[in-house]
Order: structure tokens, then sequence, then C-alpha cells
């Protein structure tokens, strides 16, 4: 089995993880799932349980949108290598755009949809994580299309649901082990964001090369193989 492109969609969840749009909002999202207004309220067992419902929350909504991509894929089973190379393209100019070299407003456009947190619970987190996937763009869009592109090529529905979990699990695991770190986190976070555009390029840059890979059908060499 080749694990490349569960590898590559695992790194892109990281990437968005430390995107410039998210990385800056993350405290807002630990004081909500705690239910205070400052760190010296935090209780860690609460923080904890509620980030681990809104990790479970945008997970089964990515997981969900990797099985539909995976049926579309093989809906389009008789012109695959033409949809693969599309799929590269797409890939690669995301990557421009993450970048700066190519500005696409539309993938500018912030359609995150409003959600009263209050005090949230096990299952208001729940639902708190599938607002904030079904909602929060760009920040997610431009790596959460991208693995769904490898998705849409995956050789079976499996796959396909295994290549978003993996994106969701490198977007939720920095997540929990943030809220468990929290003060440290916050430091580590504020010496990330001094370093933005770096991260931006690096992004920019992983996309572009996996959607050349993609395009002459050798993502697998990413770990040594083929897809």
């Amino acid at each position: 089995m080749n694990n490349a492109p569960y590898l590559l969609s695992f790194t892109e969840g990281m990437l968005t993880f430390i995107s410039p749009c998210i990385l800056p909002l993350l405290p807002i999202y630990f004081f909500y799932l705690a239910g205070v207004a400052e760190k010296k309220d935090i209780q860690r067992g609460k923080l904890l349980l509620n980030g681990l419902a809104f990790v479970l929350g945008f997970s089964l909504v990515f997981v969900t949108l990797g099985a539909t991509a995976t049926g579309l894929g093989r809906f389009l089973q008789g012109h695959l290598d033409i949809f693969r190379q599309v799929s590269g393209v797409v890939m690669i100019i995301f990557g421009l755009h993450f970048m700066g070299i190519l500005r696409l407003h539309f993938l500018d456009l912030d359609r995150h949809l409003d959600y009263e947190v209050g005090q949230l619970n096990f299952l208001k987190s729940i639902v708190f994580g599938v607002v904030f996937a079904f909602g929060w763009t760009p920040c997610v869009g431009i790596f959460l299309g991208s693995a769904l592109l490898l998705a849409g090529n995956a050789d079976s529905l499996g796959q396909g649901m295994l290549l978003l979990l993996a994106y969701s699990a490198g977007l939720g695991v920095p997540f929990i082990l943030s809220a468990l770190l929290f003060e440290v986190a916050q430091d580590f976070f504020r010496g990330l964001q001094r370093h933005g555009r770096l991260i931006s390029v690096i992004s920019g840059l992983v996309l572009i090369l996996a959607g050349l890979l993609m395009y002459v059908g050798r993502i697998g060499t990413l770990g040594g193989g083929l897809l």
C-alpha cells in the first residue's frame, strides 16, 4: 500500500492549521470551547473534551465530502486521465494563489457561518466543528480542495474517505495538542505568525509540487511508489 497520498493529505491538514488566517484565531476558538473569556479561567478538562468534539465535528464533514469526491471521480471513470490532469492544474493554481503570485478573488471570499457558541458542551462543540468545516473559507478551502482532488482520483470509496480522515488528522492533532499545552502554544503561535509570508510560500510550493506530480500521474513518487 502506497502511503504517499495519505501523507500529503495529512500535511495539507497541518498547513491548514498554521495558515496565516487560522493561526491568529486559535486562542479565540479555545476560549469558545472552554466557555471563558480569559486564559486564567480555562478548565483544561472542559477545553480538551470540547476540543475533541470540535475535531470530530469537522472530521465528519470532511470525510463525507471525501466520499462524495471519490464518488464523482468513479462516475468519471472513463475520463480519469483528463480528470487527473485537470485536478493537477487546479492544485497548481491553488498553490500560485496561496503564494500571492496569482490572485483569484473568489478564493478570498469569507463565507464563514455565524454560530452562537454560548456555553459549549460536547454536542454543541460537534455542531461548532461542523459549522467550521462548512463555513470557513479561504482558510480551509484551498487545502481542503486539494485533498478533495486527491480523493476524486482515489481507487475506491474507502481510500477517498481515508484521505480526508488523514487531512482531518493533520488539522485536528495539532489542535488537540495546542489545547493541552495552551500557554506554551500561544508563545509558539506568536513566533509562527512572524513568519507568515514564509509559511505561505512553503505551503504554495507544496501544492504546486503535488499538482505537477498529479498531472503527470506520479503523485506516489512522494513516497517512492506510484498512486
